[in-house]
C-alpha cells in the first residue's frame, strides 16, 4: 500500500485542482485528455439548469472525451452554496480524476454563522495499488467482485498506520482559538466513512451545497458522493491531534477496516501524536449512524431558497424502487464463474447504450433506450427479511423513468437482503431533492407517509438508504433534461444499479432542454 502507483490525473496532481467560484457563477472548464482512454466529467450536485448536455456522465449525457482531444464545459450554477465536487464519470477512472468545486457566497451575501478565520478542503479517498481502470476492467471480465482498497488516503496522503514513511500524512496547520470552514467530500469507491478531530467538536452547517440547522457532533458520517461543510474551532491546549477516518457498513459483507489519519497541529507546536488516542465508532456501529444523519435538518435562513415540499396533495408521480445485488450469467471468455455480479433497480440491470441517452430523447433516434422504467417493483416480498425460496428474476436494458415537467414527484427507495444487503448511497443528477423519510423494515404505503418530515427536510443530491430499509424523497420536476440516478458505491453501478431520469420540457423554452453544443464529443463506440 506503500507502492508507488501510475494514475490518470488532472494537472498532476491528486487530489485535482480545487475550482473556486462565487454562487451563481458560470464557469467554463476545458478538458484536454491527455490518457490513453477515453472518459468524461461530472460536476456532481451542480444542478445544471436545463443545460444536461455539460453534466457528464458517460453515454447518458455524452459520449467521451477521446485521447488527444478536449472538451469544453459549461457549468452553471443556481441557488448551490458551499462544497461540491467535480469527477471523472466513466468506469472507474473517478478514483483518481477528482477535486472540490468551492461556492463562495455572491457579492453582498454573508455566511449564517461567523466568517470563518480560514478554511480547509478534506477529500476522503479509496487507494488502490493499481490503475482504477484495469482493476475493473479485468473484475468485470471475469465476473468477480472487484478488489477492496489497499488503503484511505485523506487528500492523497494515507497517514501513518499503515507503516509508510511520515511524511505521507496530511497536514492541517491552525492557529490558536482561531474557527475554520472544513469542506469534506467523501470520494472513496465503496466506502461510507467515518471521520473526527480528536477533542474538538465539530459543527455541522451544510450537506450537499445547501445549508442547515447547525448541529454538534464529535463525529460525521459522509456517504461516498456526500459533502459536509463543517466549522471547528482550534481552542484546545496547543499540540498534534490526529483527524482520522474510517468506514461504516451495515453490510453482510462489508468494506476492508482500516484507519487512516491525518494531523490537525497547532502553529509552532512541536512534538507527536499517539494512535492510541484514536477513537471512533466501529465500522458496523448503526447506532452511529443513525444518531447522525437523524439530526441533519433544513434551516430557514435567508441564504437558503424558500423551502419548497410538495405537499401530500401535489404528488401525481410516485415511484415506488427496489435496491438489490443479483447475478446474471457470465458469458465471455475471461469468465471465471458460470454466474456474474449484476445489481438492479426494480430488477433492471442498466446497460450503457452505445450513443448517449440526451441524444437520443432530443434527436428521437430510436432502439436507444425505453421509456418503459417500472414504477413499482415487478414482485414484492419480505424485501428486508428472510429470503428464502425468494427467486427474484433479473432483465438487463436500457429503461428510464419519464415524467412531465411540473410533476410533484416521490420516490421511494427500499433496499433489499439480495447480495449481502447494505446500504446504498443514491446520487440523483440535476436535482437537490427533500429527503422527508425513512425507516427500517418494508414500506407500508398506508402508514409510513405519516411520519414524513414535511416540515424541515434537508435538500440533498445523495442519500444513503439503510440496508435494512428505506427512504422516501420528494422533488418538483422543473428541470427539464436527462439525468442519471445511481448508486454511489462504484461497484454497484458497474453492475447496474442506476436508470435515467427523463423530464420532458414544459410549454415556453425557458421551461425546456437548452439547444445542443455542436461541440458534443463524437459517439465511437
Amino acid at each position: 500500500m506503500c507502492n508507488t502507483s501510475t494514475l490518470l490525473v488532472v494537472n498532476n496532481s491528486y487530489p485535482g485542482p480545487e475550482i473556486r467560484v462565487h454562487r451563481g457563477d458560470t464557469v467554463f472548464v476545458n478538458v484536454h485528455n491527455r490518457g490513453k482512454y477515453g472518459f468524461t466529467i461530472h460536476w456532481h450536485g451542480v444542478k445544471q439548469p436545463r443545460n444536461p448536455w455539460f453534466d457528464g456522465p458517460e453515454f447518458i449525457t455524452q459520449c467521451p472525451i477521446r485521447p488527444r482531444t478536449n472538451f469544453t464545459y459549461k457549468i452553471i450554477l443556481s441557488e448551490e452554496i458551499g462544497t461540491l465536487w467535480w469527477h471523472a464519470h466513466s468506469d472507474w477512472t473517478r478514483g483518481s480524476v477528482h477535486g472540490a468545486i468551492v461556492i463562495l457566497p455572491a457579492e453582498n451575501e454573508t455566511y449564517p454563522f461567523p466568517t470563518p478565520d480560514g478554511e480547509q478542503t478534506i477529500i476522503l479517498e479509496s487507494w488502490y495499488n493499481g490503475n482504477f481502470k484495469k482493476i475493473i476492467d479485468k473484475a468485470l471480465a471475469a465476473g468477480t467482485p472487484p478488489p477492496q482498497p489497499d488503503a484511505y488516503a485523506i487528500n492523497g496522503h494515507l497517514g501513518d498506520t499503515y507503516g509508510c514513511p511520515t511524511d505521507t500524512i496530511f497536514r492541517m496547520e491552525v492557529d490558536y482559538e482561531k474557527t475554520y470552514l472544513l469542506r469534506i467530500i467523501n470520494a472513496a469507491m465503496n466506502e461510507q466513512q467515518f471521520f473526527t478531530i480528536m477533542n474538538h467538536t465539530l459543527t455541522v452547517v451544510a450537506v450537499d451545497a445547501s445549508y442547515v440547522r447547525r448541529f454538534k457532533s464529535d463525529y460525521l458520517l459522509i456517504s461516498p458522493g456526500q459533502t459536509m461543510d463543517v466549522l471547528v474551532s482550534a481552542n484546545r491546549n496547543a499540540g498534534q491531534y490526529y483527524m482520522a477516518t474510517r468506514p461504516s457498513s451495515d453490510s453482510d459483507v462489508p468494506p476492508v477496516d482500516f484507519i487512516t489519519t491525518g494531523i490537525f497541529q497547532y502553529t509552532n507546536f512541536v512534538g507527536g501524536s499517539n494512535a492510541s488516542l484514536i477513537t471512533l465508532p466501529a465500522m458496523n456501529n448503526t447506532d452511529a449512524m443513525l444518531n447522525f444523519i437523524s439530526r441533519i435538518r433544513n434551516t430557514n435562513v435567508t441564504q437558503n431558497p424558500p423551502i419548497n415540499v410538495p405537499a401530500d396533495t401535489d404528488i401525481n408521480r410516485r415511484v415506488f424502487i427496489t435496491l438489490a445485488v443479483n447475478d446474471l450469467p457470465c458469458k465471455n471468455s475471461k469468465c471465471v464463474v458460470s454466474d456474474g455480479f449484476a445489481a438492479s433497480l426494480n430488477n433492471v440491470s442498466f446497460v450503457y447504450p452505445h450513443i448517449d441517452v440526451l441524444q437520443a430523447y432530443y434527436r428521437n433516434i430510436r432502439g436507444v433506450f425505453a421509456e418503459n422504467f417500472p414504477f413499482l417493483p415487478p414482485e414484492f416480498y419480505d424485501f428486508t427479511g428472510n429470503l428464502t425460496g425468494v427467486v427474484s428474476a433479473v432483465e438487463v436494458g436500457t429503461r428510464a423513468i419519464c415524467v412531465n415537467y411540473g410533476d410533484a414527484v416521490e420516490i421511494v427507495l427500499q433496499s433489499t437482503q439480495m447480495g449481502a444487503g447494505g446500504s446504498h448511497p443514491i446520487h440523483l443528477h440535476g436535482y437537490s431533492f427533500y429527503w422527508v423519510g425513512a425507516g427500517f423494515g418494508n414500506f407500508n404505503g398506508e402508514t409510513d407517509p405519516s411520519t414524513y418530515n414535511l416540515v424541515d427536510p434537508p435538500l440533498m443530491n445523495t442519500i444513503d438508504v439503510p440496508g435494512t430499509g428505506w427512504v422516501a424523497i420528494r422533488f418538483f420536476a422543473n428541470n427539464p433534461g436527462v439525468w442519471y440516478m445511481h448508486c454511489h458505491f462504484e461497484r454497484h453501478t458497474s453492475w447496474g444499479m442506476s436508470t435515467v431520469l427523463i423530464v420532458r420540457n414544459g410549454s415556453t423554452i425557458e421551461t425546456s432542454i437548452r439547444p445542443r453544443p455542436s461541440t458534443m464529443p463524437r459517439c465511437h463506440r
